[in-house]
């Protein structure tokens, strides 16, 4: 049950005496921050004071007096200007609790109007190792994935590989130019990563060549309208000087990132000008750019060569990622990659010219947007597509074959224009009856506040990144085990087992507990901490009830069926009682905007309340065997939340540590 819905909706009866439509006052009605004002705090009266240019007390004294809340609360109090001081009744809370303890679902109730949710996540592209930056979009999909299937939604998990597309041209090209053949037979994988990246940067290096010029010339343009913006006076109005000035800045700030990037670019083809070897490489192939752009067009037009090496690269490929999901228990329903979608490209880019949605400009077709400057190209001049063309086809298959209400796409922040534009050209198109929601995410960070690199300068590699969290785990876990007053309990088979565990597990919570949207600098020493909020912290606090059970050899499934009443007479036990109890609220905030990290605070704090109930309460100590199996059931269903909510954020616990 969600105690906070359920106040909610007895508020939202009470105030609709008050106000035609309450809804926008109901998020004013929450848990309290400090137990001293309550258990749940409505502060509504205030700004429905002001509305109705009342006292806001008055207004909340009429709003107690509609309030039907005595089967759940004590009597309400209002407190100072019209706060209203809620508290749970004992008797209600032992009652709910009690339920919960016998239900598998731990009194979480499954949605009353549930919805298909597509969630798009992970995404790597194949025949390039998965890497650091893979964790966030992987992780935080797998979650909401989990949470809302544990809700009672249908949800369809779909990673949409690159497995098509100009990186195939630049493999194929590599292939039948650059290839090691002993290395391609010995590791295929590794091999054709190689030759992408080479193929890559000398493709790159053309790219950067040719578009000094352009740089150049965007400079020389803007800089003369940059002087002539300063040179104009001052027109002596307020409002069109401050706007002028606005414009000015940001005109000076247009010609300092171009300066800064024909600076970059500058030291990038300078670089590969002091490569030797590259410099040979380029001068042997004057023409990679369009040589691998025509791979890439004859594999798409069906070249029976370029298909049956990309039907070659692709299985090793794929198999390479599924070793990774493997070992972090990642699973999808579907991997409809971006070939899956190529025949259907066509058909998009005429339903949209015919719908007048799409229109030619300067040979490509192009869909413009109110206010934007920068269309979105779903087919260029020369006939090729884009990923926005293959977006639009992927959405709708999504919607018309599965019956999608929500697609969430978790995708990194620097994809925020493409998304916003492809949602605007979605509903135009007639998908406006769809949620769509790009679940953004900032960068890995390393100790030097840059996204996170190996000390060469490379991507760190998702696999080094869990061996290396594994390795460490198991540093943590040999160390505790060896402090143990009685000497070590596990051999080394248990300790592997439990650092495999332990370091997936801390990379993953890392990751979740931040707020997605921002960045966050990667420490395996703290996300390994055995306190603050770590999934090693959330793992022992787990451990140890289980230990609790064990040293007092007690059978939980019995307790589960004892029939013995719950007791929350010291405070300690009603905190934790209301702490497992608010569970249910926990994952619907949770999705309210898509934020696993809601969960893993939820999880910390409860965590935190065990601690502290263990530390006032004796438990198999307890004075009186009713008060000792009411502290184990406590105990028990705390365990049984912390396991629950870690495996929603796709988290395994342990039995020892």
């Amino acid at each position: 049950m969600n105690i906070l819905a359920q106040i909610r909706g007895r508020f939202a009866q009470a105030l609709g005496q008050l106000v035609d439509d309450p809804s926008e006052l109901l998020d004013m009605v929450r848990s309290s921050q400090d137990a001293k004002f309550g258990d749940y705090q409505a502060n509504c009266a205030m700004p429905l004071g002001k509305r109705l240019s009342r006292p806001p007390r008055e207004i909340a004294e009429e709003i107690v007096q509609h309030l039907k809340i005595d089967d759940l609360c004590e009597p309400p109090q209002i407190a100072g200007p019209g706060f209203i001081n809620l508290r749970l009744r004992s008797d209600w809370i032992v009652e709910r609790l009690e339920a919960a303890g016998v239900d598998e679902r731990l009194g979480v109730e499954l949605t009353a109007d549930p919805k298909t949710y597509v969630i798009d996540y992970s995404a790597p592209n194949v025949a390039k190792p998965m890497h650091v930056g893979h964790i966030r979009s992987t992780v935080i999909g797998d979650s909401l994935y989990r949470t809302l299937r544990f809700l009672g939604h249908r949800v369809i998990g779909d990673n949409h590989i690159g497995d098509w597309g100009t990186q195939f041209g630049m493999i194929i090209y590599g292939y039948r130019n650059f290839c090691d053949v002993d290395a391609y037979e010995a590791s295929p994988v590794a091999e054709l990563a190689r030759l992408y990246r080479l193929v890559n940067t000398l493709v790159d290096y053309q790219a950067s060549h040719d578009g000094l010029a352009a740089i150049e010339q965007q400079i020389t343009e803007k800089s003369k309208l940059l002087e002539t913006q300063q040179a104009a006076p001052p027109t002596g109005d307020k409002k069109a000087d401050k706007k002028s000035a606005k414009a000015v800045r940001k005109r000076q700030g247009q010609v300092n990132d171009l300066r800064t990037e024909l600076k970059a670019t500058k030291e990038k083809i300078a670089t590969i000008d002091a490569d030797p070897v590259l410099s040979k490489q380029l001068s042997e192939h004057p023409a990679i750019r369009k040589a691998c752009l025509a791979e890439t067009v004859r594999l798409h037009d069906g070249d029976a060569d370029n298909l049956r090496l990309w039907e070659e690269f692709l299985p090793p490929c794929r198999e390479d990622i599924e070793r990774i999901y493997r070992r972090l228990g990642i699973t999808f329903d579907y991997t409809l990659g971006e070939s899956f979608y190529h025949d259907r490209l066509a058909a998009v880019v005429d339903d949209l010219r015919e719908k007048k949605i799409a229109v030619e400009s300067d040979g490509a077709m192009c869909v413009f947007f109110e206010g934007d400057d920068v269309p979105m190209i779903v087919q260029k001049q020369d006939g090729a597509f884009l990923y926005s063309t293959t977006d639009l086809a992927t959405l709708q298959y999504r919607v018309d074959t599965w019956g999608a209400d929500a697609i969430l796409y978790v995708v990194d922040h620097r994809q925020a224009l493409h998304f916003e534009h492809l949602f605007s050209a979605a509903r135009r198109w007639g998908y406006d009856q769809v949620e769509l929601k790009h679940v953004v995410f900032g960068t890995v960070l390393g100790g030097d506040g840059r996204p996170y690199k190996t000390r060469s300068g490379d991507t760190v590699g998702l696999e080094g990144l869990l061996d290396e969290a594994i390795r460490k785990a198991h540093e943590v876990v040999s160390a505790g085990d060896d402090a143990k007053p009685d000497g070590p309990e596990l051999d080394e088979e248990a300790r592997s087992r439990i650092s495999e565990v332990v370091g997936i597990a801390a990379l993953k919570y890392a990751d979740l507990s931040q707020n997605r949207s921002s960045d966050y600098t990667f420490s395996y020493e703290k996300m390994l901490a055995l306190s603050g909020n770590t999934a090693t912290y959330m793992q022992y606090a787990y451990a140890r009830v289980r230990n609790i059970f064990a040293r007092g050899q007690i059978d939980a499934a019995a307790l589960r069926s004892d029939t013995a009443a719950i007791i929350v007479d010291h405070p300690a036990e009603r905190a934790m009682a209301l702490a497992l109890l608010q569970f249910s609220e926990a994952l619907e905030q949770t999705l309210v905007d898509y934020r696993p990290n809601l969960l893993t605070d939820y999880l910390f704090a409860l965590a935190n309340q065990f601690s502290t109930f263990y530390q006032q309460c004796h438990v198999l100590k307890a004075e009186t065997e009713e008060l000792r199996t009411s502290r184990l059931k406590l105990a028990d269903l705390t365990a049984r939340v912390i396991k629950q909510g870690l495996a929603l954020l796709g988290i395994e616990v342990v039995e020892k540590m």
